[in-house]
């Protein structure tokens, strides 16, 4: 086990660049100014530098590139937004929805998107999300249909990147090669401002990844409260492997005891598991388990009751 203690945060203030309406809309929601971290990547980007910010969940690392994106939207220039899922991109379209800067022409372009929305997307749309699939399949091939919105395209957001790692990562390093030679054709050189709170060495990562010298922004200045983090080790089984090797218990049953009892013990949590059948098999596990114990607190013991 270990003991985190609690962080406070770093002044909080906003560039001199932000524009008005963007500062207003967000103090509607409550938030006074950027902390150091996300003001230094906001303004490496503004300024026109590849950067990357790299810090812990939660640290809001979306307002970094918020704040250059709405910029540059209200300057007449436009956004390309990465994500690998469609949830974090529904989220984010509705974070910008939220804003409601009438200038500011957000929305989605994947694979769910209807076609008769497709020609409004590409030819009013000055900020919009998608995923790299998408990209290099219904993008990039029809270039030219985009026309307008390459060239002005001021940044690329490449959020959650340290999930193209691997043979996927080495195909979104292509699709991003050949976005920038796309983006030269019409005549535009956009910054790139990737995020991620897990990438290791966040600077050459984000190089490889795009072919792009990269800034990097790792200092975390949020406020945060004391954590406590536990390594888990689920206990051996009866169960013999391979030479007879002992079998410990799957880590999917074990996550779903540790809810159950989390939950009796009226303690909030959040249990993030590798895949959705995963998940689903925990989540049912632990109801199960929470029915059991609920039964047997209403059940009489006396057969006599």
């Amino acid at each position: 086990m270990e003991h985190v203690p609690a962080r406070q945060a770093g002044q909080a203030r906003w560039p001199k660049w932000t524009s008005e309406v963007f500062v207003t809309r967000l103090a509607n929601h409550g938030v006074t100014g950027l902390w150091p971290h996300q003001y230094e990547a906001a303004d490496l980007a503004f300024r026109g530098r590849n950067v990357i910010i790299s810090t812990g969940t939660a640290s809001g690392k979306s307002l970094a590139y918020l704040a250059p994106a709405v910029t540059a939207c209200l300057d007449g220039g436009t956004i390309l937004y990465l994500t690998p899922t469609k949830a974090l991109a529904a989220d984010q379209l509705r974070t910008l929805r939220e804003l409601r800067i009438t200038k500011v022409r957000a929305a989605t372009f994947d694979g769910d998107t209807p076609f008769e929305e497709r020609k409004w997307v590409r030819q009013h749309a000055n900020y919009v999300l998608t995923n790299p699939d998408m990209l290099h399949r219904g993008v990039l091939p029809r270039h030219s249909q985009w026309s307008s919105f390459f060239r002005r395209l001021r940044m690329v957001v490449v959020d959650e990147c340290h999930g193209y790692r691997g043979v996927f990562g080495s195909h979104v390093a292509q699709i991003l090669r050949r976005l920038r030679r796309v983006c030269a054709r019409y005549g535009s050189d956009p910054t790139f401002l990737l995020a991620s709170a897990t990438a290791s060495e966040p600077g050459a990562f984000a190089k490889r990844l795009t072919g792009l010298e990269m800034h990097e922004v790792t200092v975390d200045a949020s406020p945060k409260g004391s954590t406590t983090i536990a390594l888990w080790e689920p206990p051996l089984t009866d169960l013999r492997g391979e030479g007879g090797a002992p079998v410990r218990r799957t880590a999917t049953a074990e996550a779903a005891d540790l809810l159950a009892d989390l939950v009796l013990a009226d303690i909030r949590t959040l249990a993030f598991v590798r895949s959705r059948r995963g998940a689903e098999t925990v989540a049912l596990s632990a109801r199960a388990k929470l029915a059991d114990v609920a039964f047997s607190l209403t059940t009489p013991t006396d057969p006599h009751t």
